[in-house]
């Protein structure tokens, strides 16, 4: 049997690997052997998970010259140089907005089929497989990639991130450099800045990676602190409604719907949304839906999995509390 190589791309190597890189690695072990990059020297603490999780090379990628791999046209050579190097057959990538622009020049640069925000990955024969939700979750597709080497996004809790049953014996560190072509190197990188969680809550996971989402839309009237409380209490982010968001209540990165993020959380809580088209685009894959509204007659409702009819200033503190006694009953 051939071995297969695959390759993840990891997001945070330099302090440790969030939720969403150990799926992607758990999902690589499911069709070949996984095998990291990074353009950034992985921590102790990244390189204790990789082993965890059974990888026992990871390559590190670093560019010759002025050019900054926070680029897309310069990361995308570097991964490109990293799949001639391991002879990959896939490539994993999380969903982030960066990465979606990265991994489609990717697949240009290397002629490789691709797909975004897949929810699993597979192979049938030789040919790998992406299933994804389109049109606003109304098709189901399954795509078949039939090129050398298969490139793709996979959408935050599409499993369950699995350590392997038997940890690497170790991880070799292999570092390469590229010296980025003419065209990659033409834009100059002026300055970054990486903005904090959304409403600045410490240790929030992001929005398209978090595990819980707690969303509030007209019906907050402006006052996001139950949404956000509810959301600390179980370490979820903070989305809102196009409709918040026009009203000036709520950061654009908080949006969820068509025109902002999609999100496909374990579960999801929306609290003040009627539930518009819109809205349902970016978050109807969620595992489970539950719906805070005093309108018993909101669409959200047709779609939710538990539904409470009430005041959501009323319905979220209590969440809150009772979930707050219960982790100190546990502790």
């Amino acid at each position: 049997m051939t071995t297969r190589n695959v390759l993840v791309y990891l997001d945070t190597p330099a302090t440790i690997l969030s939720s969403a890189g150990l799926e992607l690695l758990t999902l690589a072990r499911s069709i070949g052997v996984p095998v990291a990059v990074a353009l950034a020297q992985p921590s102790e603490a990244t390189l204790d998970q990789l082993q965890q999780y059974g990888v026992e090379r990871v390559l590190v990628g670093s560019v010759e010259g002025d050019a900054s791999v926070h680029l897309s046209p310069v990361a995308a050579e570097l991964v490109a140089q990293a799949v001639e190097l391991t002879d990959a057959r896939a490539v994993l990538a999380s969903p982030r907005f960066e990465n979606k622009e990265m991994v489609a020049r990717l697949a240009y640069n290397i002629d490789a089929g691709l797909v975004i925000d897949t929810v699993t990955v597979g192979l049938e024969g030789d040919d790998f497989i992406g299933y994804k939700r389109v049109f606003a979750g109304a098709w189901d597709v399954d795509c078949k990639i039939t090129t050398p080497v298969a490139v793709a996004t996979v959408r935050a809790n599409a499993v369950v991130p699995t350590p392997a049953q038997v940890s690497a014996s170790h991880v070799t560190v292999e570092n390469f450099s590229v010296a980025p072509s003419e065209l990659a190197a033409s834009a100059v990188l002026v300055s970054r800045t990486e903005h904090p969680p959304i409403a600045g809550g410490v240790g929030r996971p992001r929005l398209a990676e978090a595990s819980h989402v707690v969303a509030g839309g007209r019906g907050t009237n402006g006052d996001f602190g139950p949404i956000e409380e509810l959301a600390d209490v179980l370490g979820g982010a903070v989305g809102a409604t196009r409709d918040a968001v026009d009203e000036g209540w709520i950061e654009h990165d908080a949006q969820i719907g068509q025109t902002g993020v999609t999100v496909a959380p374990r579960v999801y809580i929306g609290a003040g949304i009627s539930g518009a088209p819109h809205h349902r685009g970016g978050m109807q894959a969620s595992g489970v839906i539950i719906a805070v509204n005093n309108d018993q007659d909101a669409p959200i409702f047709e779609i939710s999995d538990f539904g409470v009819v009430g005041e959501l200033d009323e319905v979220l503190p209590q969440a809150a509390a009772i979930l707050r006694e219960h982790k100190a009953s546990k502790a």
